[in-house]
């Protein structure tokens, strides 16, 4: 005979029961787990097994070992990067948003600044940062310019992208409450402009830490970029893995914390 419906409902009932969703924080911490720990197996198994001599590709333990090693200076280093990083990004956000704003807003200056920009933009920041450390000297000014010209094109590009693209029916009902184009601008312009204007950003964070290490690539004494030239030049490799790994860490770190001021100024920019 087959059990009836209601029979079979009050079977299945306690295991529905039982199964429990996640914690958010579980679901948010541990796939970006997973995948790091899987990474490391990789680079552990080819070290092992794959015969790699030490000099070479150092496997994780010796990364780890030369860290703890040198953990105050590591730490002392990063630090260094982190205010160019920190410093060239809020000069890039305050410049690249009020370009951004001009360029939406009137049209002569879309003509005149935005071939500059491209221009400007497509000269290599290789090529520029040694003149940098010419004009500027080999202290920290040089590597706040190369961080704030790798940034500032992609938030540029983000505002004036955003701003242009305000749905027609939310301006249309801006001037029938006979708003002025500051209100319009405050209220609605800019608001409906944060989700683009996030994505450069988040493109601009992640450039930062890049540009802070081209800087002290062409000329520093001070910065995780010169600990891992030092440590390439001295054939110590483990180091140069560790300072790699921390400014991996600080980009992840950045890009995360910008991730939650977008989700506290802006939460109807969540994805859906």
């Amino acid at each position: 005979m087959h059990p009836d419906t209601e029979t079979v409902a009050r079977v299945r009932t306690p295991a529905r029961a039982a199964r429990r969703p996640l914690p958010p924080w579980l679901t948010l911490v541990a796939p970006p787990f997973a995948g790091a720990l899987g990474v490391l197996l990789l680079w552990w198994l080819v070290t092992r097994l794959g015969h790699v001599r030490e000099f070479l590709l150092p496997g994780p333990g010796a990364v780890v070992e030369a860290f703890w090693t040198l953990h105050g200076y590591l730490l002392s280093q990063t630090l260094t990067t982190l205010l160019e990083v920190v410093e060239g990004f809020a000069l890039s956000v305050v410049v690249g948003v009020a370009i951004g704003v001009g360029i939406a807003a009137w049209r002569a200056i879309e003509r005149t600044i935005y071939p500059l920009l491209l221009g400007i933009n497509a000269v290599p920041k290789l090529a520029v940062a040694p003149l940098l450390v010419v004009w500027l000297g080999f202290g920290q000014v040089s590597k706040v310019v190369m961080v704030f010209l790798v940034c500032f094109f992609p938030i540029v590009i983000s505002t004036a992208t955003g701003l242009l693209s305000t749905p027609p029916e939310l301006v249309e009902l801006a001037r029938s409450l006979s708003a002025g184009g500051v209100r319009t601008f405050v209220k609605i312009r800019f608001p409906a402009a944060l989700r683009e204007i996030f994505v450069g950003l988040k493109v601009a964070i992640s450039l930062a830490v890049i540009g802070a290490v081209i800087g002290e690539f062409a000329g520093a004494d001070v910065g995780l970029g010169f600990v891992i030239q030092q440590a390439g030049a001295n054939a110590n490799t483990a180091l140069a893995f560790a300072a790699m790994t921390l400014l991996g860490i600080l980009s992840i770190v950045l890009f995360y914390l910008l991730v939650g001021v977008e989700r506290l100024l802006a939460p109807w920019t969540r994805r859906t």
